[in-house]
């Protein structure tokens, strides 16, 4: 309902809609899309158009990107580590002889791959603490953050002040003779 693609009302359906809502001249009903300067327009500006979909820019990343870098590491270690143990698995089923060297890799991987779980776990958690995202009252960044808080606030009203006394007059004096 509140979206800026929705473009009427249902009260407001009727004739006359769209000359109402547009300045410009109609697009040609019969012609799904006009070409203009490379890119296409119409289908968006056709009346009675709604998107499947609305994209809206993300306010913010779900997480942040040291924690991000370490879960893709995680992922790719992982996904390594499964095709290695499934080469193994393969391997050893076959009798081949590289079935082995192939099971001591897997072995080896896992222990990295769960290390890698592990690195994104911590760097979440010093993420955390050190940008005052953990909510207990004793968080070393919540009070660094209050702290500058306040202390923008007193420049701001002193800033504030110093315009005051200068849109009067007084030269930075406080009383005038």
């Amino acid at each position: 309902m509140g979206t800026a693609e929705r473009r009427e009302a249902p009260e407001e359906r009727g004739t006359g809609r769209a000359t109402a809502r547009r300045g410009h001249e109609e697009p040609d009903r019969d012609i799904p899309a006009r070409v203009r300067a490379g890119e296409f327009v119409a289908a968006e500006r056709q009346p009675g158009y709604r998107p499947l979909w609305i994209e809206e820019p993300a306010r913010r990343h779900p997480m942040p990107d040291p924690v991000r870098t370490a879960a893709v590491r995680a992922v790719l270690i992982i996904a390594v580590t499964l095709i290695q143990a499934m080469v193994a698995f393969l391997c050893t089923m076959a009798g081949s002889w590289p079935a082995f060297p192939m099971v001591i890799s897997s072995v080896v991987s896992t222990v990295v791959a769960t290390w890698a779980v592990v690195d994104v776990w911590v760097t979440r958690q010093v993420w955390n603490q050190r940008h005052g995202v953990v909510s207990e009252p004793s968080s070393t960044a919540r009070a660094l953050r209050r702290e500058r808080r306040a202390r923008r606030r007193r420049e701001r009203a002193a800033l504030r002040e110093q315009e005051r006394i200068r849109r009067r007059g007084g030269a930075g004096r406080l009383s005038h003779p």
